[in-house]
């Protein structure tokens, strides 16, 4: 029996989300801290192809559950690498990357559940296909998830690296000239981004020129914010941030637990703090000089956050 293991990172958006959505660009980048971990296993013959997820009490028959989400990832990842008859494998997927959480714990189980099924060919001597090829599957399965999803999630979970991103457009890796830290923290209140895209669509339907707008400034700081990153000038990074979540506060798409965290973040020491992802719920992140990451933190947990992961953004 022969094991193979895949894992690939969570992410968080920094700047641009919902104005992606609309052609504008966004940057985010991967957390390594947390991700998904996809084992898998050959099982004896005649068995089947099972997927197993303990942490959400799911078990997946590939040929009884076609239309599920993980088992569409491993078949589309088969389809990939010609095997027409369903393969005798047992998957197990662990992932410690907060649900609903706007860390792309979604997109990230696919990737891992893809490249496992990669991987576990190219041990049996069939050809290992590029990032392009499992980026394109992913995004597949995140449009059972999200909907309208702008590509965003898949596309810096596949490629490990931050990326600059416009819907239509290959992603744009980028230097990170100085390293910064980023304190992230869970609200603990799930959100839907699937939902949260969805309201934002039928306001900006009924009033585009005012989200228009809305969105140019979105936009306007994410390019900002590449300026700031590649010229090593991080310390700008925080007041863009406040401002960028003004205009998100401008779409409806925070929530008082978000404005009270970012707050107690940003009296803690935080330059700047925001939410990252569909909002109302989920996560915010805040960029802090090193040598108040530990107070920063401190207070968010103090103050009722989930949880907190800290990560460096550069190396």
């Amino acid at each position: 029996m022969t094991t193979t293991t895949a894992t690939a990172p969570g992410k968080v958006i920094l700047f641009g989300e919902h104005a992606v959505v609309y052609g504008r660009a966004a940057i985010a980048v991967p957390v390594a801290k947390v991700k998904a971990t996809v084992t898998l296993t050959d099982a004896p013959a005649g068995t089947g192809c099972t997927i197993a997820a303990p942490d959400i009490r799911a078990h997946v028959s590939l040929s009884g559950q076609p239309k599920d989400p993980l088992a569409l990832a491993v078949r589309l990842a088969l389809e990939e690498v010609g095997l027409e008859a369903e393969p005798a494998w047992q998957f197990t997927v662990r992932s410690d990357i907060p649900i609903a959480g706007g860390m792309g714990s979604g997109a990230a189980v696919s990737a891992a559940l893809v490249n496992a099924v990669f991987a576990h060919c190219d041990l049996h001597d069939r050809a290992q296909p590029d990032r392009e090829t499992v980026n394109r599957i992913v995004y597949a399965i995140e449009k059972l998830h999200h909907t309208n999803p702008s590509g965003i999630d898949n596309t810096v979970v596949v490629y490990r690296q931050p990326v600059w991103f416009v819907r239509g457009q290959p992603p744009q890796r980028f230097e990170i000239a100085r390293p910064f830290h980023l304190v992230i923290a869970d609200t603990g209140i799930a959100s839907s981004t699937a939902a949260v895209v969805s309201d934002v669509r039928r306001a900006w339907e009924s009033a585009r020129l005012v989200y228009e707008e809305i969105f140019d400034g979105i936009g306007e700081i994410a390019s900002a914010a590449r300026r700031a990153i590649v010229s090593g000038n991080v310390d700008a990074l925080g007041s863009l941030m406040r401002e960028n979540q003004r205009l998100l506060r401008q779409l409806d798409v925070s929530a008082p637990e978000l404005e009270r965290l970012i707050a107690i973040a940003e009296e803690a020491g935080a330059a700047g703090a925001k939410l990252s992802g569909a909002g109302r719920g989920g996560n915010l992140i805040a960029v802090v000089e090193y040598k108040k990451v530990e107070a920063v933190q401190e207070a968010l947990l103090a103050a009722g956050a989930a949880g907190t992961v800290i990560t460096q953004v550069g190396s």
